[in-house]
C-alpha cells in the first residue's frame, strides 16, 4: 500500500523525534546519517534496506573515533517533492549531517537542491544523472559509483564495436532515462552507428512492456537498448524472452546490477553485457567485503550498495580528520573528503575529483551461462576495464570546487 506524503513525513519525524535539534547539538559528539531511497517501488532491490545495512556496516568498520554515529532512513517513493521534503525535515529538525543513497535521478536532483541550500553533505550513490557534477553541481555534493556517461561509454561503446551498429531504445521517461539514451546515442553515432527509434514509457508504474518490445522488434535494429533500471529492466529482459525478441536482436541493459541478474536467472540473462564499478568476486578485497556482509543482506552487494558503504566510510574519515564539531558544515566536510584519498575494500585506493565525482574504473562484464557458473552468485566474466580517468566525462571547469 502506498504511503501518503503526510504519513511518510510523519513516520520520518517519529524516527527522529527523540533526537535533539541541530542548534542544540554544539556540545554533543553525535553524527547523524540519513539513508534516503526507494524501499517499496522498482528500485527497492537496487538500494532500499540493503543500502541502510551498508551504511551501518561502514559505521561498524569505522569503529569508535571519539563521536557516535546514528542512522535514520525513509522511503522517497520515487517522488521528487517527497524526497525534498524528507531531506529538508531531516536537516532542519533531526540534525542530519549526511544524506546518502537516493536512487532516482529526479529525486536525487531535488535533494541536491535542498542540501546545497542547507549546507548539508550529500553523497548520491544511487542515481545516474551527470547533472550532479555538471549543470547542478554543488560544493556539498559527491557522486559515488557510476553515472550514465560511464554506462553509455562502456556498455554502449562495446556493443557497437562488436557489430551492434543499429539501436532501438526502450526508455524510462524521466531525466535518468533521457540522459542514458542521449549519451548512448552519442557513442553509437560517433562510432558510425545509427538509432532506428525509441519508445518512452511512463515512470514509475509501468510493468507491461509488450507494446514497446513489439515496436523494437519491428524496427529491425540489431540492438534493443534498455535505458532503465531495477524492476523495469528485469521485466523487459523477461518479456523480451517471452515475445521472442531474443536471440533475433541483442539486448543491451545499459544499467543492470548483479541483483537484477539474480532476479532474472542465468537461463534468461546469459550473454547480456553490462557495466558495474564493483563486483563481489573481482579481487581478494571485494570477496573479503562480500563475506563480511553476507549475513547483513540477503544478496551479494551491487555497485550502489558498495557506493553507499564506501561513501559513508569516507565521510566518517573526513569528519574524524576535520573534527566532529564541524560535521554540520557540509561544504567543509566534502572539501576534506576530496582532499583525502579513498581506501576501502569495495573500490580500493581511489580519489574524489574536484567536481565531487568519485573516480573508479568501469568494468564491462558478460553474464555467464548456467554451465559456466561455478556456484551461487558466480555470474560475471570480465571482458574489459576502462580506467577511471577515461570512464567518465572530463571535468567541467565550473564545477571544480577547491578542496580545503
Amino acid at each position: 500500500m502506498k504511503v501518503t506524503r503526510r504519513r511518510l513525513l510523519a513516520a520520518t519525524a517519529a524516527a527522529g523525534s527523540a533526537l535533539p535539534l541541530r542548534r542544540a547539538r554544539a556540545q554533543s559528539p553525535v553524527v547523524r546519517i540519513g539513508v534516503l531511497n526507494d524501499q517499496s517501488g522498482p528500485y527497492r532491490d537496487i538500494a532500499g534496506l540493503n543500502d541502510v545495512a551498508m551504511a551501518k556496516q561502514a559505521i561498524q568498520d569505522f569503529g569508535p573515533k571519539g563521536f557516535s554515529v546514528e542512522v535514520i532512513t525513509a522511503d522517497h517513493q520515487n517522488k521528487p517533492d517527497v524526497g525534498a521534503g524528507i531531506a529538508r525535515q531531516w536537516i532542519d529538525q533531526n540534525g542530519v549531517d549526511l544524506i546518502i543513497s537516493v536512487p532516482n535521478s529526479a529525486v536525487g536532483l531535488a535533494v541536491n537542491g535542498v542540501c546545497k541550500q542547507k549546507n548539508c553533505a550529500y553523497i548520491n550513490s544511487g542515481a545516474g544523472t551527470t547533472s550532479l557534477t555538471t549543470a547542478q553541481c554543488s560544493p556539498v555534493t559527491l557522486h559515488w559509483g557510476y553515472d550514465v556517461y560511464m554506462l553509455a561509454r562502456s556498455t554502449g561503446g562495446a556493443l557497437v564495436k562488436t557489430g551492434g551498429d543499429s539501436w532501438y531504445f526502450i526508455t524510462a521517461d524521466y531525466v535518468f532515462g533521457h540522459q542514458l539514451q542521449d549519451y548512448a546515442t552519442r557513442f553509437i553515432t560517433g562510432a558510425g552507428g545509427k538509432v532506428a527509434g525509441a519508445s518512452k514509457y511512463p515512470f514509475p508504474g509501468t510493468t507491461d512492456f509488450s507494446s514497446f518490445l513489439v515496436s523494437a522488434q519491428s524496427s529491425g535494429a540489431k540492438v534493443v537498448g534498455l535505458a532503465n533500471a531495477g524492476a523495469d529492466t528485469v521485466n523487459c529482459v523477461k518479456q523480451a524472452k517471452e515475445f521472442g525478441v531474443t536471440p533475433g536482436q541483442k539486448l543491451a541493459a545499459l544499467l543492470m546490477y548483479i541483483t537484477d541478474v539474480h532476479g532474472i536467472g542465468l537461463n534468461d540473462a546469459q550473454g547480456l553485457v553490462l557495466t558495474e564499478s564493483y563486483y563481489w568476486d573481482l579481487n581478494d578485497l571485494t570477496r573479503k567485503f562480500a563475506d563480511r556482509v553476507k549475513d547483513k543482506i540477503p544478496v551479494r552487494p551491487n555497485m550502489t550498495n558498495a557506493g553507499t558503504y564506501a561513501g559513508t566510510l569516507h565521510f566518517l574519515k573526513a569528519v574524524a580528520d576535520l573534527g566532529a564539531q564541524h560535521a554540520r558544515d557540509g561544504a567543509a566536510v566534502v572539501a576534506r573528503m576530496k582532499k583525502l584519498p579513498t581506501d576501502d575494500d569495495c573500490f580500493g585506493h581511489a580519489r574524489v575529483r574536484a567536481d565531487g565525482l568519485f573516480m573508479t574504473p568501469a568494468y564491462l562484464f558478460r553474464v555467464k551461462t548456467p554451465a559456466e557458473s561455478k556456484g551461487p552468485w558466480d555470474y560475471y566474466t570480465l571482458l574489459a576495464t576502462t580506467p577511471a580517468d577515461q570512464a567518465f566525462a572530463p571535468l567541467d571547469p565550473k564545477c571544480a570546487f577547491k578542496a580545503a
